[in-house]
């Protein structure tokens, strides 16, 4: 399947997408709630309600309309609006040893140990659209590629051969980064915090497992769970500046899922993201370009940028970096050291 969340007559809307058509699940059967994390909370018996609809549709059953995916773009939400908590991974091994060689320290040997994430807020989930910054974000502000999935049933203590069945779906994510607020927070050892906390953006279809079978591929040697062959792409005002591929993932969802579920719940509705992929972000590519030419010239996120990124599978995910109007700063509150 794959599932969307519109925007129509002021309400939210959950539709799925046969056939590049977008047809509302509420009108095709009552029963199916409006809301993606509903419907995963719902189990088995509506996902079997849904996948009744899909198949009347497909078989051309049905008396309903359905709208132009295209048409309906700009009406699209992110596909889980209200996630229950919203984790980050670290699983691509390429953004990490570059981003460690970049600032000219040794590849950390633990990244090959066991895979790592942080919370992020689940509060400040989008989609498509505008992307509203403040003025400090704009101090070194960055897009990271990455794929995210939603977990679909409740478990804890979940085991990485079975945790592939905890996944209902996958999402484009775009994990926006203000960089200078992130790198000075973690001076002191924690965070990433006010550097993550303003936009993760998700979506603009959630796309069901069975969607990328044919993309299956193994997973990386002495690891575990389902690997795809999803090519990740990135472009800002139309220039291609990030390319790589899911398949390049070290540590799979599945070994993140045993992570993030060892002595917690994990609950139907939980997004969790892959972390960045090699060349993924500003923050790599400016490294790098500055490592092989100390000329080069550093890029980040201006207002107005166009952001867009495409997954094979997944979709497009298109956004535009706008300015708040103020001129308030966190930036500016720091206090003098009293160490001085």
């Amino acid at each position: 399947m794959k599932l969307v969340t519109f925007v129509q007559n002021q309400s939210n809307h959950l539709g799925i997408i046969i056939n590049d058509l977008v047809y509302p699940l509420n009108v095709l059967d009552s029963r199916i709630p409006n809301s993606l994390l509903e419907l995963l909370q719902g189990g088995d018996e509506l996902l079997a309600m849904v996948r009744e609809v899909e198949q009347s549709l497909i078989a051309g059953k049905s008396q309903v309309s359905g709208t132009s995916y295209q048409e309906l773009y700009n009406s699209l939400l992110a596909p889980i609006t209200n996630p229950t908590s919203c984790r980050d991974g670290y699983a691509f091994r390429q953004h990490v040893a570059s981003a460690r060689r970049n600032r000219g320290v040794p590849m950390i040997p633990e990244f090959d140990s066991y895979p790592i994430f942080y919370f992020t807020n689940h509060n400040a989930i989008q989609g498509p659209g505008e992307i509203s910054c403040m003025p400090d974000h704009f101090q070194k502000l960055d897009f990271e590629l990455e794929v995210a999935i939603v977990v679909g049933k409740k478990g804890r203590n979940i085991k990485a051969a079975e945790a592939d069945n905890y996944i209902a779906g996958y999402m484009i994510m775009n994990d926006m980064s203000a960089r200078t607020l992130q790198m000075e927070e973690m001076l002191l050892n924690l965070g990433p915090a006010k550097g993550k906390d303003f936009s993760t953006v998700i979506g603009p279809v959630f796309v069901t497992p069975d969607e990328l079978s044919s993309y299956l591929v193994n997973a990386k040697e002495n690891h575990i769970g389902n690997a795809y062959n999803l090519s990740m792409k990135c472009w800002v005002n139309d220039v291609l500046v990030s390319e790589g591929n899911m398949a390049d993932m070290d540590w799979t969802f599945a070994e993140i899922l045993e992570r993030c579920a060892y002595g917690v719940d994990i609950f139907p509705g939980d997004v969790i993201g892959s972390g960045t992929v090699g060349t993924g972000c500003f923050l790599e590519l400016n490294g790098t370009g500055l490592l092989n030419d100390k000329g080069y010239k550093t890029q980040w996120l201006q207002p107005n940028d166009v952001v867009k990124m495409e997954i094979t599978g997944l979709g497009t995910l298109i956004n535009t970096i706008k300015k708040e109007t103020t001129d308030f700063s966190i930036l500016a509150l720091k206090k003098k050291s009293l160490s001085n």
